[in-house]
């Protein structure tokens, strides 16, 4: 066998190749494309005849770079940045010297040595990978939509707090198709009633236009401390652009839901998941993608959950032990999982009582869906390993119905 270290950037990538001996067989600078991938597979063939028999260690697990490797049919693991830089204090003896090429020789190092203790890049389908790229995009926009938000809120504290009161959701229609036309106090209070409706029923409200046109014209002819005109101004037109921002970000977020609804109900797996209390499309479709459908990639339901980080690990020394929750992980899929975790409270009656439980017992309320969340995990597992549907009497036993 060789091993292969490709210590990569978006320009090039230096590659260090080693026999089973660790000695050093090639080392060179690639270039990123097509050009650098022909030539490292002609690097190679000069070493290994099979492509089973070259390991690759690479710090990423995506692009089309890692693709190409992979179809090649070279076994590749993606190891974390942080693992690689602690193999680099180990060889490096300390010294805190780094290079691009002495990053590839700890790379090719650590695939031969340590490898049973990293993860190969998983085999999902290509609708898998699609899925997660959608389930990825949409997470993101979701966080800089809800930033967009944070920073709208901040402005109006500033200089217009009739607003704030007039609207308790700030990425809500009515309050984007208001403020995108009456930015300032000012231009609030000149707004007639009828003027708010007509707006309201452009933004898109359907119901109780004039009821909810009179509570906002309330609120924004109320008293209120304002700026000087000039300031006032200011600040309205960087909430108009703020505004339009968001505006655009909510139109976008709707056509992301519709392709991922619309690829994750062609999924084989999407039934399986969503029978799972708390998981309906955006969020299954999240767990599904960060997860992967590779049915070899999580040998028991042990390793889902700690690839999850809903499993708690210990810290023992002397005396000491100590178990805590995981803070190293995929921020994605714990951000899913504690998500569905708090959403099965209302659709499971065994999940709310196992929640119950453990906040009796003296956890708090995170603890609590921690641990909700890594039981969960362990009942897809095994619904995916079984291809079977959620059953809410086999999920949560009546044993433990009656102890509770």
């Amino acid at each position: 066998m060789i091993f292969v270290g490709d210590d990569w950037s978006e320009e090039h990538h230096d590659i260090e190749i080693q026999d089973e001996a660790g000695m050093r067989l090639r080392r060179k600078r690639l270039p990123e494309g097509i050009a650098g991938i022909v030539e490292l597979h002609a690097m190679v063939a000069g070493y290994a005849s099979d492509p089973a028999e070259v390991v690759v260690g690479i710090e990423t697990d995506r692009g089309l770079w890692v693709a190409a490797l992979v179809a090649a049919g070279y076994q590749v693991y993606a190891v974390n940045p942080k693992a690689v830089a602690r193999y680099r204090e180990r060889y490096g003896g300390g010294s805190g010297a780094k290079s691009d090429a002495a990053d590839a020789k700890v790379l090719a190092d650590l695939v031969r040595t340590d490898r049973h203790n990293h993860r190969p890049v998983a085999g999902d389908s290509e609708a898998g990978q699609g899925i997660k790229v959608l389930a990825r995009a949409h997470q993101r926009l979701v966080w800089s939509c809800q930033r967009q938000v944070n920073s709208l809120r901040s402005l109006l504290r500033e200089y217009y707090p009739a607003a704030l009161a007039a609207f308790d959701d700030l990425d809500h229609r009515d309050a984007l198709a208001v403020l995108s036309g009456a930015p300032t106090p000012a231009a609030g209070r000149r707004l007639s009633r009828a003027a708010i409706a007509t707006t309201l029923r452009r933004g898109g409200r359907q119901r109780s236009i004039d009821d909810r046109a009179a509570e906002i014209d309330t609120a924004l002819r109320a008293p209120q401390p304002e700026p000087p005109t000039t300031l006032a101004d200011a600040y309205g037109a960087a909430v108009a652009a703020t505004v339009a921002v968001i505006t655009e970000m909510t139109r976008q977020l709707a056509t992301l839901e519709a392709e991922l609804e619309r690829a994750f109900g062609a999924h084989p797996d999407a039934a399986i998941i969503r029978s799972l209390p708390g998981l309906g499309t955006i969020l299954g479709a999240r767990v599904l993608g960060e997860f992967g459908d590779d049915p070899h990639r999580y040998t028991n339901d042990r390793a889902r959950k700690n690839y999850a980080g809903t499993s708690p690990i210990t810290v023992a020394s002397g005396k000491r032990r100590v178990v805590k929750a995981r803070y190293v992980g995929n921020r994605h899929l714990a951000d899913a999982c504690y998500l569905w975790a708090f959403c099965a409270l209302t659709h499971s009656a065994g999940a709310r009582r196992y929640y119950d439980q453990l906040r009796a017992k003296g956890l708090e309320h995170d603890g609590a869906l921690r641990a909700l969340a890594n039981r969960l995990v362990g009942i897809l597992h095994h619904c995916l390993a079984k291809r079977m549907t959620y059953e809410e009497a086999k999920a949560w036993p009546a044993a433990e119905a009656k102890a509770a």
